[in-house]
């Protein structure tokens, strides 16, 4: 599905725009994870490298102007998304992520590969909460996911009834004194 149509004319018509904006709202309404990144100066192939990364790893990433990002965030949860709007300024590339932190991953990890700086995190909404800058990017990548903690859990969980059940098994039978 394209966000963005390309038109002969330079200039969107309003149902084209509609089009948009209906298009954002409904990938924003299905997924509770998405970064805003700045993408330009980045050549054609390596924003193709970009795209197959996050195809590999499940993260969709869209293009769109910023006005109608905006106009799609605010006709869903004005107050909600009011945090990210700063950022919606220059050359803006949407990724779409279940993963919290898959898309932070992917930055790191292109960022490496192409010796560079971009793509910039403007802003990181996950789970209702913001984290605006690119400074934040390294931390994005250490957060657990949903199932990262569970395993957690259930590991601190086992480990008090796996030494009871090992203090069992090595215990060696008493005989009663007097016996």
């Amino acid at each position: 599905m394209c966000i963005h149509k390309p038109s002969k004319n330079i200039f969107m018509t309003r149902e084209e725009k509609q089009e948009v904006i209906e298009a954002l709202k409904g990938k924003f309404s299905q997924y509770t994870n998405f970064y805003i990144t700045d993408t330009e100066n980045l050549s054609v192939a390596q924003i193709t490298n970009l795209r197959r990364h996050c195809f590999n790893k499940q993260v969709e990433v869209k293009v769109a102007k910023n006005t109608l990002i905006k106009k799609a965030l605010e006709s869903l949860d004005s107050e909600k998304y009011a945090g990210v709007y700063d950022s919606l300024h220059k050359v803006t590339a949407l990724m779409f992520s279940e993963s919290p932190k898959e898309p932070a991953i992917i930055i790191s990890s292109f960022r490496k590969e192409i010796n560079g700086e971009k793509p910039v995190l403007k802003a990181a909404f996950l789970n209702g909460d913001i984290f605006i800058g690119d400074n934040q990017l390294t931390a994005l990548t250490k957060i657990k996911t949903k199932n990262e903690l569970i395993s957690e859990v259930i590991s601190l969980l086992q480990a008090p009834i796996q030494r009871v059940l090992g203090a069992l098994q090595n215990r060696t039978p008493q005989t009663p004194e007097g016996a």
